[in-house]
């Protein structure tokens, strides 16, 4: 299975912040939205990614404070991404690799969706629950 599969079900909204957003606000949207990263964009282009891994350093290391400070200050500005054509199977293992939950999804320089391990996940519960179903039919037919 392909990212682009995943995407099919989950949709291709992107929850996204300019870098000069303060980071209290950010955290209030990653809380309203129920989200654990928002991708940090300036005029259609990528700056950085914020996660909840994100937050929780900064507050560790600079304290409170540090909610008044911009996203671009705290963002993780490498970001990795991956290929709708991309295998379920290969970004699991670029997650593992890099100890990250979330990739965006580019078509060449267009940014067309988001992924996250929760995704992943439950993409696979879904295909590892039709391959039991498939198998018990095939057991009942036998």
């Amino acid at each position: 299975m392909t990212v682009r599969s995943i995407l099919a079900s989950k949709g291709h909204h992107i929850v996204s912040v300019e870098p000069e957003l303060k980071l209290s606000d950010a955290v209030r949207l990653l809380a309203e939205r129920r989200i654990g990263a928002v991708l940090v964009i300036k005029d259609q282009r990528i700056e950085g990614i914020l996660s909840e891994r994100d937050v929780v350093r900064v507050l560790g290391e600079r304290g409170a404070g540090a909610l008044a400070e911009p996203v671009r200050d705290v963002m993780t500005r490498k970001v990795v991404g991956c290929g709708e054509k991309d295998t379920v199977a290969e970004i699991m293992e670029r997650m593992t690799i890099g100890k990250f939950r979330h990739l965006p999804v580019m078509d060449g320089d267009r940014l067309v969706g988001l992924i996250s391990i929760g995704d992943v996940v439950k993409w696979r519960v879904m295909e590892f629950e039709r391959e039991q179903e498939a198998l018990q039919d095939y057991i009942k037919t036998a």
